[in-house]
């Protein structure tokens, strides 16, 4: 089997920092990434501290979401030099991982 090497990020945002759609929008018609899943968590907490999760009734949506991507390494660090200013310290995770081709 053929394999690439490929660099993975993972974004930790919440829902109410309203920055999804545009991030999104940017990574696609941009940076033209290969592709990028949002993962929504039914629970989860900050830093501050506080644990959210979802239930009957919410009054606003608050919950934690990743943003998972990943391409060529190259690719990958003129996007993170993009998203630096962007992305809360901490809050951002890469590894190298090998896709099959």
């Amino acid at each position: 089997m053929h394999t690439t090497e490929v660099t993975v990020v993972r974004l930790y945002l919440s829902e109410g920092e309203a920055q999804l759609d545009s991030l999104m929008r940017r990574l696609r018609d941009w940076e033209k990434l290969r592709g990028l899943t949002v993962f929504r968590g039914i629970s989860g907490f900050g830093d501050d501290g506080v644990i959210r999760r979802e239930g009957p009734v919410r009054l606003e949506p608050d919950l934690p979401v990743v943003v998972e991507f990943f391409d060529t390494p190259e690719k990958i660090e003129a996007v993170l030099r993009h998203l630096q200013t962007e992305i809360k310290p901490g809050h951002l995770l890469s590894w190298t991982a090998r896709i099959n081709q």
